[in-house]
């Protein structure tokens, strides 16, 4: 197949970022930290990415400095001196190899399984106590509660900045802490932190707001939406553009610079009588850039490729392409595609499509 990437290529520069081409490497969780410290293994893996191309690498989530903030031992921290340290040398990797990188700050609050390590004494904790919707496992988080956690995300953010990464991203996508605050499903506070989905979204602008205060206003924050999550992927924040607006508004005023717009196909229009995907309707409606993902590079949406494992395709990058070059998206984010394959975003610029290496769920347990 003869494809005109060229668009993809081009480079990106907006008030707080500038990158040389539009792909980004999508955060995938590769529980390869060994109690949370991300070793030699992990700034390879990185830096080999950006030696190939990758013009912005996204980390794996990491875990922000809360008991809770986690489930898995071998998921690298984002605190604590031994951890940071391995940070370090992630993004001195990466910044030789000329690419450019920012941690997922990450807290996967009532995801978290009872008894979980690396803290199987800390309880999940969530706006409502709520696993998924009518699901109790614990008790609603405390004012204090939540001010402990915001005050963990503003460590965080500190550190990368310390750390000479190029910003961060906020994970508040697929049925985590933030993203169980801005759904009714699982937020039913009658506090400043419930009610409508404007007053659902404060505590995601408090986080914002947070990190912008020990960042300053020129270090980048990316923020990650979905409107499916892993508890239920027909599950919606928003039902038409008036409320994605309103969500999305709270969030632009406290500091975010990008929006990062999860789907699981990329292709596929957000809302009835509009070709636009979520990453292009939330560019419409705020005015900032955006990245698009799901499914890039893979010939079958990403949860069944991680089922049965699916061929690498070209299929349906055409329309990817066709998207950036009519300004409706930013940035496009690569996943599995990009995990099997280090050297997807050179293979693709060269027109080298029939080299690209098949996902497959195999390539999970490894950091290749």
């Amino acid at each position: 197949m003869t494809l005109n990437a060229a668009a993809l290529f081009t480079p990106f520069v907006s008030r707080t970022l500038s990158l040389p081409n539009r792909i980004v490497m999508a955060p995938m969780t590769r529980s390869q930290s060994p109690r949370g410290v991300p070793g030699d293994n992990v700034a390879d893996y990185y830096r080999r990415r950006a030696e190939q191309g990758v013009g912005l690498i996204v980390t794996e989530g990491t875990a922000i400095d809360h008991p809770a903030a986690v489930s898995n031992p071998n998921i690298p921290w984002f605190h604590g001196d031994e951890a940071l340290a391995g940070w370090a040398r992630v993004v001195a990797g990466v910044h030789q190899a000329g690419g450019r990188i920012v941690p997922q700050l990450w807290h996967v609050g009532m995801a978290r399984k009872v008894g979980a390590e690396p803290n199987p004494a800390a309880r999940p904790v969530g706006p409502s106590g709520l696993a998924k919707p009518g699901e109790p496992v614990n008790e609603p988080m405390t004012s204090s509660e939540i001010a402990d956690v915001i005050a963990a995300y503003a460590r965080s953010a500190a550190h990368a900045r310390r750390l000479g990464f190029d910003g961060l991203e906020l994970h508040a996508a697929h049925g985590y802490l933030i993203d169980q605050f801005l759904w009714a499903g699982t937020n039913l506070r009658t506090d400043q932190y419930g009610g409508s989905l404007v007053q659902r979204t404060r505590f995601a602008v408090d986080v914002v707001r947070a990190c912008r205060a020990e960042v300053g206003p020129d270090f980048p924050i990316i923020f990650r939406f979905s409107q499916w999550k892993l508890q239920d992927y027909t599950a919606r924040l928003a039902s038409a553009p008036s409320e994605l607006e309103a969500m999305l508004t709270p969030l632009v005023h406290a500091g975010v610079d990008i929006f990062h717009c999860s789907t699981r196909r990329f292709w596929q229009p957000e809302f009835d009588g509009s070709a636009l995907n979520l990453a292009g309707w939330t560019k419409k409606l705020t005015g900032l850039p955006v990245i698009t993902v799901g499914s890039v590079g893979l010939s079958e949406e990403f949860m069944a490729s991680l089922r049965e494992g699916k061929s690498a395709s070209t299929e349906g990058l055409d329309t990817l392409i066709a998207m950036v070059e009519r300004n409706e998206v930013d940035l496009v984010a690569i996943g599995r595609a990009l995990l099997v394959d280090a050297g997807w975003a050179r293979k693709i610029r060269e027109g080298r499509t029939d080299d690209l290496v098949p996902f497959t769920p195999e390539a999970l347990k490894t950091l290749s």
